[in-house]
């Protein structure tokens, strides 16, 4: 138990940083540390408890920013996907769906980091009720597949370039009422067991410390700075769905 914690708890200071400074990602970092160490029914628990809590330091911030007409459209959206991924989980090509998405981030990611290295500006893409309809739907079901609810968000306001804070405004306060909703759905299938329950407490002081320091760089980062962190780390979401 004792090494299980160490590692639960480092994975969730490095991921807790990664969402502190990016505002995504927490999930898809701390997975691809922790589905080697500790048993998917434990990890899941863990991570969604995790994200949520370090999401959710930085949410009062933003508040003032976030998009509600917006925000509720993509969100029902969201949840309407849910179904649809924990079916293809269940029963449809999941595996396949997941490698479709992290070839399309690493595609993204890697094409747009070519472009800022090459010094090209963005290309310009205007989204609609009906694009962020698509992308809101997509996303839930990515949730209902592995609670991966952060990476085409973030994608998306990449996309659109939009300013740092304005595309944290959206992510952020997204993925808290997603990951929110998949605490109330594992609490409801029993995945919150006592292992699970005292390996995420273990890991608090280590989540809360990576999400301090994640702020603090976020609030330090240039606004290019802060669009390569995200491409950055789309891509490495992308390669950890593929593999």
């Amino acid at each position: 138990m004792w090494f299980e914690a160490t590692v639960v708890a480092a994975s969730c200071f490095v991921a807790a940083f990664c969402a502190g400074m990016a505002g995504f990602a927490f999930v898809l970092v701390a997975a691809g540390i922790l589905l080697h160490v500790v048993p998917p029914s434990v990890t899941a628990p863990v991570l969604v408890l995790g994200s949520l809590l370090a999401q959710s330091m930085s949410l009062p911030t933003l508040w003032k920013h976030i998009e509600w007409p917006r925000m509720r459209f993509f969100l029902g959206m969201a949840v309407l996907g849910l179904p649809a991924g924990m079916l293809a989980l269940a029963k449809g090509p999941a595996g396949v769906i997941v490698a479709g998405v992290g070839g399309l981030l690493v595609v993204y990611s890697g094409y747009m980091l070519a472009r800022i290295a090459l010094r090209l500006a963005p290309p310009e893409v205007t989204g609609g009720r009906v694009a962020d309809g698509a992308v809101g739907f997509a996303s839930g079901i990515l949730g209902g597949i592995g609670g991966f609810v952060g990476a085409l968000p973030a994608m998306w306001a990449d996309i659109q370039g939009w300013p740092k804070d304005r595309a944290r405004a959206f992510m952020q306060p997204f993925i808290v009422f997603m990951q929110a909703i998949t605490t109330v759905g594992l609490a409801l299938s029993g995945f919150f067991t006592q292992e699970a329950l005292v390996l995420t407490a273990a890991a608090v002081p280590a989540l809360v410390i990576g999400t301090l320091l994640g702020l603090r760089a976020y609030l330090r980062l240039p606004a290019q700075g802060f669009r390569v962190i995200l491409l950055l780390l789309l891509l490495v979401s992308g390669i950890s769905l593929l593999v």
